[in-house]
C-alpha cells in the first residue's frame, strides 16, 4: 500500500496546482456548505493542501508519527465546524483529484490503497475530534503589539480561558483583519499562570496574514486561537542532551521550551544554533544570551549567512555550521524555521550521520 501510494503521488505532484484546484472544485460541488469554511481567496489554501498531502505521504509508513499528527489535525479542524459527513466528501474529492492526474498509474489496486489509507486517516481524525471535550477555539484579546523592526512584531494576547498548550507546540490563529484565514504560529513563552501568550511574527512575501499582523494589529483586537499542535518538546527525565536549530522566528518554540526549562535547577544540556542572514534577523539573541548567563546548561551559538563583519558569530548557513560540529548522534534534535531551512538542515544532518529517529520538526510553520 505504501509503495503504491508513493509511486502514484510522485506522478501527481508535478501537477500540484491543478490537483488542488480540482480537489476544491469537487469538494464544493459535493458539499456546498464547506465553501463557507474557507476564505474567498483560495490561493494560499491550495498550497497548504499540497504541503499536508506531502507530509502525510512522507509519514505513511511511520504510524507512530502519523497517527498523533492526524489526531491533532482532527482536533484542530473542530474550529471549522467539520462534521463526519464532510470527511466523506473530502475523501471522494481527494481520490477523484489523484485519479484524474495519475493517468495510467491509476489502477484498481492503487485506488484501493488510497481508499484504505484515507479511511484510516479520516478515522483517526474523527475519533480524536469526537473525544475532545475542550473548546474548538479560544478568544484572546491583544494586550500589546510591539513593532521590533519593519517586518517583525511581538504580539501579546490574553485568552478568555487558559490555552492548554505545551512549550514548543504551535496553534492556529485567526485575526479580525483576515477572517477565515487561519495561520499557524508558535507561542514564544511557556504557559503562564496568567495565561498570556506571546507570538513573534515576521511579515513574509505574499503573506496576507503576517503582513496584516505586523502592520495593522492593535491593542484590543480579538483573535481566535485553535487547539495546540506539534511535537517539539523536551523530556527532562529522558537523560538525553538536546540540540536546537532555529532560523529566524523559528526560535519562538525553542524560546518557549528554554523558558520552561529555566524554571528548574537541573536540566539536560541544550546547544542552540540560532541563525539568520544578518544580525538584525537574530532579534531574540540578547534575551537568549541573558538566560544562558544564569543557566549553565544552555549554550547559544549565533549563526549568520550574509553579515561577515559581525564578530562573535559563526558564519555560514545553519546546515553548514551545525554539521561542522559533527553528527550530534547522541542528542535529541529539534529543528524549526522555514520549510527550505528545515529541508536543508535535516538532509545535511542525515548525511553527516544524525539518526532520523532523533530529529523532530513540525510541518506547518509558515504563513
Amino acid at each position: 500500500m505504501v509503495r503504491m501510494i508513493r509511486e502514484s503521488f510522485a506522478v501527481v505532484e508535478p501537477h500540484s496546482e491543478e490537483v488542488a484546484k480540482f480537489f476544491y472544485g469537487m469538494l464544493f460541488s459535493l458539499s456546498p456548505a464547506t465553501r463557507e469554511m474557507f476564505p474567498a481567496n483560495m490561493e494560499v489554501q491550495r498550497s497548504r493542501l499540497l504541503r499536508a498531502l506531502v507530509h502525510v505521504v512522507q509519514m505513511v509508513d511511520r504510524p507512530d508519527d502519523l497517527i498523533p499528527f492526524l489526531r491533532q489535525l482532527g482536533r484542530d479542524h473542530r474550529k471549522f465546524g467539520v462534521i463526519n459527513v464532510h470527511y466523506e466528501a473530502v475523501g471522494t474529492a481527494l481520490l477523484s483529484a489523484v485519479k484524474k492526474f495519475s493517468g495510467a498509474a491509476w489502477t484498481p489496486k492503487v485506488e484501493m490503497a488510497w481508499a484504505e489509507a484515507y479511511t484510516l486517516m479520516a478515522r483517526a481524525m474523527q475519533e480524536a475530534a469526537d473525544a475532545d471535550n475542550g473548546p474548538a477555539y479560544w478568544h484572546a484579546t491583544v494586550l500589546e503589539h510591539q513593532r521590533v523592526s519593519w517586518d517583525l512584531a511581538v504580539v501579546r494576547l490574553q485568552p478568555d480561558h487558559p490555552v492548554s498548550y505545551k512549550a514548543g507546540q504551535y496553534v492556529s490563529v485567526e485575526t479580525p483583519q483576515r477572517k477565515r484565514l487561519w495561520r499557524y504560529y508558535s507561542p514564544a513563552n511557556a504557559p503562564r499562570e496568567d495565561g498570556v501568550i506571546e507570538f513573534h511574527i515576521r511579515s513574509v512575501d505574499g503573506g496576507w496574514v503576517s503582513r496584516s499582523v505586523v502592520g495593522h494589529t492593535q491593542a484590543g483586537d480579538t483573535w481566535r486561537i485553535g487547539p495546540p499542535m506539534g511535537r517539539l518538546s523536551v523530556d527532562r527525565t529522558a537523560g538525553s542532551d538536546i540540540l536546537m536549530v532555529a532560523g529566524g522566528t523559528g526560535v519562538a518554540p525553542m524560546h518557549a521550551i528554554i523558558d520552561e526549562m529555566a524554571q528548574f535547577g537541573e536540566n539536560p544540556r541544550v546547544h542552540l544554533f540560532y541563525g539568520g542572514r544578518t544580525r538584525e534577523d537574530l532579534y531574540d539573541l540578547d534575551n537568549l544570551q541573558r538566560i544562558a548567563t544564569t543557566n549553565p546548561w544552555l549554550t547559544v551559538v549565533p549563526v549568520l549567512e550574509s553579515d561577515p563583519g559581525v564578530r562573535g558569530v559563526e558564519q555560514g548557513s545553519l546546515a553548514d555550521v551545525v554539521t561542522r560540529y559533527g553528527a550530534w548522534e547522541d542528542r535529541d534534535v529539534l529543528v524549526c524555521g522555514s520549510p527550505a531551512m528545515i529541508r536543508s538542515t535535516v538532509s545535511r544532518m542525515l548525511v553527516a550521520g544524525t539518526p532520523l529517529d532523533r530529529i523532530k520538526y513540525d510541518p506547518f510553520t509558515l504563513d
